[in-house]
C-alpha cells in the first residue's frame, strides 16, 4: 500500500486568482468563501446537493477543456479552472432565469418574499432586462393551507427540491412532495395528509421564492419595515440562534441563525411561532391583588409590592418555598436566588417542578456539547425523553450524525420513542429498569435484564465498544422519581469515567438556573451550601440558609400540609405542570399567600393572592446557557405590556421593601 497521504489543500483558480481549499470541498462553496458569490437556488449549505436548478452553471475547466457545469455538484480538484463571469456562463445564467420566470406570476407586490427574494435578487443580477413571453401563465387557486402554520401558492415554485429535500431528508417527515408531470409539476401534500412535520416552519425560511408562506406571518410587514435583533429562542434548552424581527414595536417573526456549533439554522415549529404567546391579548399588563372579595383585581405596583413584601418580610424562612425560575434569565435567577437565600434565608427553592434530576447530578457530571455527542462514528446511548417531543432541534441533529455520519445510537426507555427509528439498538425494558439494563451493558449483555433477553443485550453492549460514547441523560417517564437515571448515570461513569454527559432537561434555562443557586442546597457557581455558605454570608448574603432545603416536591408537599406561609411561583404554573396534580392542587390552596411572577394569569396564578406582571421574551437583555453550558445573549426587540417589568426588577424591588439592598 502507498504511505502518500491525501493533501490537505487544493490549488485551483477561479476567475484568474488563485485559491486554495480543502479536498471534497464543492466549487461553489470554495467560490464563496474566497468572496464569489455563484447565483444558486436548490443548492443549502446544510442539504445534500442535487443540482436540479442549474443556475449555479460555471464555466469549468478540469484540464479537458472549459465546460459548464452546476457548480453544487463538483469537488475542487488541483490546477482547475473556474470562470463564473465568463460570456458564456453569463448567457447559460441569463437562459435558466428566462425559463423560471415564463410561468412565475411576477406578483412581487403582494408576495411575502417581495424585498428578501432570491429569484427576485437574481433576476436583477444575472437575468434578462425583459421576457420574449407574451403567453398566459399557469394559474392555481391560492394560496392552499397546506398546515394550521403554512400556505402554498404553487403558481411561484419553482421547483428547487429545497422543502422537498428539508422534509424528507432533514426532518425525517416527507409529508410534501412533487406531484403531477410535466408542465404541472407542483409541491404539494399528500391527500389528506398535511404538512404535519415539528418542523415545518423551516421549509418556509428556505423557500427561495414566495411559495411556501407562514400563516401568522402572510400580510403582516416588508422586509425594509422590520427591525430585528438577533438573541436566543427560550423554548426549550437546545438554546437556538434566532433573528427577532418587529414592526410597530410588535413581533412578527423569528428566523433561524446558522450557527455552528448548535442549531444549523434550522427551528422548531413550537420555537418559530411561539412569538404569537408573546403578542397575545392575554399577557398580564399590571398587577393583580386578590380583594376583600375573593376576586383578582388591577392594583398598582406599589400596593401589589408592598403585600407580597409584607408577606415574605413576616413569614419565617422555613416556612417559604420558591418554584420555578427556569424562564427567567442567569441575571434575574441571580437575583431571585439572593432574594431567597441572601435576604428571605430560605434554601427551599427549586427551578425544576418534579421533572428533571438532581442538580448535583446535572452540574457534577462530565458535560458534552452537541458536537461532541454527533461527532462521525460515536455511539450515543439515549437515556431519557423523547427528544423530538422535548428538544426538537437536538433530535434534528442526531439524526443528521446516523443518517450522515455513522453514529450509532443506543436507547434505553422503557416505551418506544422518535429516537427508536434511528438507533441502532431500541432496548424497551420495564419502567424503572434503566440502571439494571446499563449495567448489564456495561457487563457485556451476557444475561437477560429489565425484561430483554440476553441476545438484544449482547448486541447492543457491542455497541459501546466502538468509538467515543456519550450519554443524553434525563427521565423518559415522569411517574419515576429519576433515581433509575441517576444509579444508571453513576454506572457509566464509574465504569467509564471518561464519558461525557449531555443534559436532556428541557425547561429554557434550567441550566443556568441551577447555575445561579436555583436549587436545594447550591449557591450561585455551582457552589453547595456546606462548602461556601461562610464565603457568601461574610460577602453580603448575611441570611444565606446554613441547611438544605426542600426541593420542588417537598415544597408542595409543605404547602398542601398547611406547613407553608408562602409559596412563590416564578413562572411556574404547577396545576397544568406537575407531575402530581392531585398534590399541586392541595399546595396551592393549602399555601397562606400565594405570589405569582408571571407573563399570563395562568391556572395556579388564578389562585395566587398576588399576581406581579413579568415582561416576557424579547422583552428583556440578559443571557441564557443551553443544555450543554453553551452562554447565549438576548436581546431587548419591544417593550413589555402595560407596565410589566423584568423579573430581577421585581426581586429587587421586593428586596427594598423588606429592608436590604
Amino acid at each position: 500500500m502507498s504511505d502518500t497521504k491525501a493533501p490537505e489543500t487544493v490549488i485551483l483558480t477561479i476567475n484568474g486568482k488563485e485559491v486554495e481549499a480543502t479536498p471534497g470541498e464543492l466549487v461553489i462553496d470554495a467560490a464563496e468563501r474566497t468572496g464569489t458569490y455563484i447565483p444558486r437556488f436548490c443548492y443549502h449549505p446544510r442539504m445534500e446537493p442535487v443540482g436540479m436548478c442549474r443556475m449555479c452553471v460555471v464555466e469549468i475547466d478540469t484540464g479537458r477543456g472549459p465546460a459548464l457545469q452546476p457548480a453544487c455538484m463538483i469537488p475542487v480538484a488541483p490546477d482547475m479552472v473556474v470562470d463564473t463571469e465568463s460570456e458564456v456562463t453569463k448567457k447559460a445564467q441569463d437562459g435558466i432565469l428566462e425559463f423560471l420566470l415564463i410561468n412565475h406570476p411576477l406578483d412581487c407586490p403582494v408576495c411575502d418574499k417581495g424585498g428578501e427574494c432570491p429569484l427576485q435578487d437574481q433576476t436583477m443580477s444575472y437575468g434578462p432586462g425583459e421576457s420574449r413571453m407574451v403567453e398566459e401563465k399557469r394559474h392555481f387557486a391560492k394560496p392552499i393551507p397546506i398546515s394550521d402554520l403554512v400556505d402554498l401558492d404553487r403558481e411561484r415554485c419553482i421547483l428547487c427540491d429545497r422543502c422537498t429535500r428539508f422534509a424528507k431528508d432533514v426532518a425525517g417527515d416527507a409529508l410534501i412532495h412533487f406531484i403531477d408531470r410535466g408542465n404541472q409539476t407542483q409541491v404539494n401534500t399528500f391527500p389528506d395528509h398535511p404538512f404535519a412535520s415539528y418542523f415545518s416552519g423551516n421549509t418556509v425560511q428556505i423557500c427561495p421564492v414566495g411559495a411556501l408562506t407562514a400563516s401568522p406571518y402572510r400580510f403582516k410587514a416588508r422586509p425594509w419595515d422590520l427591525d430585528q435583533v438577533e438573541s436566543t429562542c427560550t423554548s426549550c434548552s437546545v438554546g437556538c440562534r434566532v433573528v427577532v424581527q418587529s414592526t410597530r414595536n410588535e413581533i412578527v417573526r423569528y428566523s433561524g441563525v446558522d450557527v455552528d456549533p448548535v442549531n444549523w439554522g434550522w427551528l422548531c415549529d413550537k420555537g418559530r411561532f411561539d412569538f404569537q404567546a408573546a403578542t397575545s391579548e392575554d399577557r398580564l399588563g399590571a398587577p393583580l391583588v386578590r380583594a376583600a372579595g375573593g376576586e383578582l383585581a388591577p392594583a398598582t405596583w406599589g400596593v401589589a409590592l408592598k403585600q407580597a413584601a409584607t408577606a415574605l418580610r413576616d413569614a419565617e424562612p422555613g416556612r417559604i418555598g420558591v418554584i420555578g425560575g427556569a424562564r427567567l434569565t442567569n441575571e434575574s435567577a441571580y437575583a431571585w436566588a439572593k432574594l431567597a437565600k441572601g435576604v428571605l434565608g430560605t434554601d427551599n427553592v427549586d427551578a425544576q417542578l418534579g421533572d428533571g434530576l438532581p442538580a448535583e447530578v446535572v452540574l457534577g457530571l462530565p458535560r458534552a456539547t452537541i458536537d461532541e455527542v454527533c461527532a462521525p462514528g460515536g455511539t450515543v446511548l439515549v437515556l431519557g425523553p423523547d427528544l423530538k417531543e422535548e428538544l426538537p432541534v437536538l433530535f434534528l441533529r442526531l439524526r443528521h450524525a446516523v443518517t450522515r455520519d455513522k453514529v450509532s445510537v443506543i436507547e434505553v426507555a422503557p416505551r418506544r420513542s422518535s429516537v427508536s427509528e434511528l438507533a441502532a439498538a431500541s432496548l424497551v425494558c420495564r419502567p424503572g429498569a434503566e440502571a439494571e439494563v446499563v449495567r448489564a451493558l456495561l457487563a457485556g449483555g451476557t444475561a437477560a435484564a429489565g425484561g430483554l433477553e440476553a441476545e438484544a443485550l449482547t448486541a447492543a453492549a457491542a455497541l459501546l465498544q466502538r468509538g467515543p460514547v456519550t450519554v443524553v441523560l434525563g427521565r423518559a417517564n415522569l411517574a419515576d422519581r429519576g433515581d433509575c437515571v441517576v444509579a444508571a448515570a453513576s454506572a457509566i461513569h464509574e465504569a467509564h469515567p471518561q464519558v461525557k454527559f449531555l443534559s436532556a432537561l428541557r425547561r429554557s434555562n434550567v441550566h443556568g438556573a441551577l447555575d445561579m443557586g436555583l436549587a436545594p442546597g447550591l449557591l450561585p457557581g455551582r457552589a453547595s451550601l456546606a462548602d461556601a455558605g461562610g464565603w457568601f454570608r461574610d460577602a453580603g448574603w448575611a441570611n444565606a440558609p446554613s441547611e438544605r432545603g426542600l426541593d420542588a416536591t417537598g415544597i408542595l408537599q409543605a404547602a398542601a400540609g398547611g406547613k407553608l406561609d408562602v409559596l412563590v411561583l416564578l413562572g411556574a404554573d404547577p396545576l397544568a405542570d406537575f407531575p402530581d396534580a392531585g398534590l399541586a392542587t392541595k399546595a396551592v390552596a393549602g399555601a397562606r399567600t400565594v405570589i405569582a411572577v408571571d407573563q399570563f394569569l395562568t391556572a395556579s396564578a388564578q389562585q395566587a393572592d398576588v399576581v406581579l406582571a413579568a415582561a416576557g421574551y424579547a422583552e428583556v437583555d440578559g443571557s441564557t446557557t443551553n443544555l450543554e453550558g453553551r452562554v447565549s445573549a438576548l436581546h431587548r426587540k419591544v417593550t413589555p405590556p402595560g407596565t410589566a417589568r423584568a423579573d430581577w426588577m421585581i426581586a429587587h424591588e421586593l428586596a427594598r421593601l423588606i429592608g436590604h439592598d
